[in-house]
């Protein structure tokens, strides 16, 4: 059996639905697929929104569905305003759309805007000739003398950053696959149509957008060189050794992210959050955060860390230490862009106990919460055997990436239906072995699993404004992680132990404990345990 859905606080007027909310990621290929191809679709998202619902998440976030020759899975755009066939009609959208918000859930989409497809018809007709309409709607440039790319600049998917074009006699900039040329983002034109983009959704009723590479948006006008990076650091792409100084990061990105945010507030209460990677993250967040620009903006501080420590979770308080007109941060342990955390960070360790600590911690940190779809499952990143690899990075790094295929799996709903409850027919991508036992049908009635350990913890983040929207102020990192989530009239203490040992550690007096992932002795914190206590008021 399933919870009742928690009311959204989306529903309160004029309250900031998103600050503080816990937004679940929905990578639709793997979701469910209601169609017997083997590929999820808008129609097997829909039929789960309830499950969604029962989490008490606060709102869904769908990576790209839009229209792409699936080159990099969607992140290929041909066509912003309408709905890939193999995910269904701009009909399955409203529908999804009209059940999410019947259940209190807010619905927000990614848009690509740093690059499109190159069978988007913008980037067909641009590279026709020099003079057309769409001549400059992307980054083109002559060959140097010798015929090499006009600068040195390379691809995050491996090699140049350039692709000679025969037909404009040009090379044609792409940050990542040659099938993903770059927008030039700093054309009036191109804006103007990406605004309108942005409109398209927001009157079609969507409660916001997560941006994609948006630090990616508008390079170096001059093209110059990136410098190479000191010796040092792990190094498996031609991009790793250079400081991307001039094809990311531009000046010119935050005043299109203030006509955006002009747009956006002629709504309702809509959300906008930025994806930001990267060597200078924490400087470009705060740059698109700040007054008049985005809500939030998120980093791979998490995402790409091979260890967790409580290093790591000053890192992040102290980035965003809440100063005046300084933007909202977000977090995610997990996505489809990199390995589960569950297998990153378990060392050996019990990953049961790991993914309902994990879940703690997140619940705990200030800023939006990210839940990717199978967390709340505590899913291990999934085997993929070479041969049934499709992410092209995956397949260019082998093997010394894991790759994101990993991470992409299909989730699993029922632990003896065929292909467990994803499709009748064959996936796109194989079910891990391991992942039917972890099921939701098998995990719904058993109180003591993941599943429902998941909707307990949010449930926590909901009831205490301290930790939906609270200051935060780590105490210690060794040999125990604690900190103070404070606001509202409470006062809250978290305490993990993100080593191997137990540690000797006991609740200071004047607190209570309100919610623990860990049984052990008195006075006692094991590994991987985690401790929520609450200040007794004078």
């Amino acid at each position: 059996m399933t919870s009742s859905p928690i009311p959204s606080p989306g529903s309160e007027p004029h309250r900031q639905w998103w600050r503080g909310a816990v937004i679940y990621q929905v990578y639709p290929r793997s979701f469910a697929d209601t169609t017997g191809d083997g590929i999820g679709d808008l129609q097997g998202i829909t039929a789960h929104l309830d499950h969604l619902a029962s989490l008490g998440v606060d709102a869904v976030w769908i990576s790209p569905f839009y229209p792409s020759p699936m080159r990099d899975f969607g992140y290929d755009v041909a066509d912003y305003c309408d709905v890939d066939p193999v995910f269904g009609t701009l009909a399955d959208f409203d529908a999804l759309l009209a059940k999410a918000h019947g259940l209190g859930l807010k619905v927000i989409l990614d848009q690509v805007w740093s690059h499109t497809s190159d069978q988007h018809p913008w980037f067909q007709a641009s590279r026709q000739d020099r003079s057309n309409a769409f001549a400059d709607w992307y980054v083109w440039a002559d060959a140097e003398a010798d015929g090499s790319p006009p600068n040195n600049w390379q691809s995050v998917f491996g090699g140049p950053g350039w692709t000679w074009d025969a037909r404009r006699g040009q090379y044609y900039q792409h940050n990542f696959l040659p099938q993903q040329p770059q927008l030039n983002g700093r054309h009036s034109a191109v804006q103007e149509a990406l605004l309108a983009v942005g409109r398209f959704w927001l009157d079609r009723g969507v409660d916001g957008f997560r941006l994609d590479a948006i630090n990616f948006m508008i390079g170096d006008p001059g093209l110059r060189d990136n410098p190479a990076l000191p010796p040092g650091g792990k190094r498996t792409r031609p991009f790793d050794f250079q400081d991307k100084i001039h094809n990311q990061s531009s000046p010119d990105i935050p005043p299109f992210l203030e006509r955006l945010r002009a747009l956006i507030d002629r709504y309702d209460n809509r959300f906008t959050v930025a994806e930001v990677g990267g060597d200078h993250a924490a400087r470009e967040m705060k740059a698109f955060t700040a007054e008049g620009r985005l809500n939030s903006a998120y980093g791979f501080l998490y995402l790409y860390a091979e260890r967790l420590t409580a290093d790591l979770v000053k890192a992040g308080a102290e980035m965003w230490p809440g100063h005046a007109g300084e933007g909202w941060p977000s977090w995610t342990f997990s996505n489809h862009d990199a390995p589960r955390a569950v297998s990153r960070w378990a060392e050996g360790r019990d990953e049961r106990a790991l993914a309902e600590m994990l879940m703690l911690l997140l619940v705990c940190l200030r800023g939006n919460v990210f839940v990717y779809y199978g967390e709340e499952l505590g899913l291990p990143q999934g085997e993929v055997p070479f041969e049934r690899l499709v992410d092209p990075e995956a397949v260019a790094n082998w093997p010394q990436t894991l790759g994101r295929d990993g991470a992409r799996t299909p989730m699993p709903w029922s632990a003896d239906a065929p292909f467990a409850g994803f499709s009748t027919v064959e996936p796109w991508l194989p079910i891990d072995a391991r992942h039917p036992a972890l099921a939701v049908d098998v995990q719904n009635p058993d109180p003591t699993s993941m599943l429902n350990a998941t909707r307990r913890l949010l449930a926590l983040r909901r009831a205490h404004p301290a930790l939906r929207a609270g200051t935060m102020r780590v105490l210690t990192t060794e040999p125990v992680l604690s900190f103070i989530r404070e606001g509202d009239g409470e006062t809250l203490l978290a305490a993990f132990n993100l080593g191997h040992e137990t540690q000797a550690w006991a609740p200071p007096e004047g607190y209570t404990v309100i919610d623990a992932v860990y049984s052990g002795e008195a006075g006692a914190l094991p590994p991987l345990g985690g401790v929520l206590l609450r200040k007794q008021a004078l």
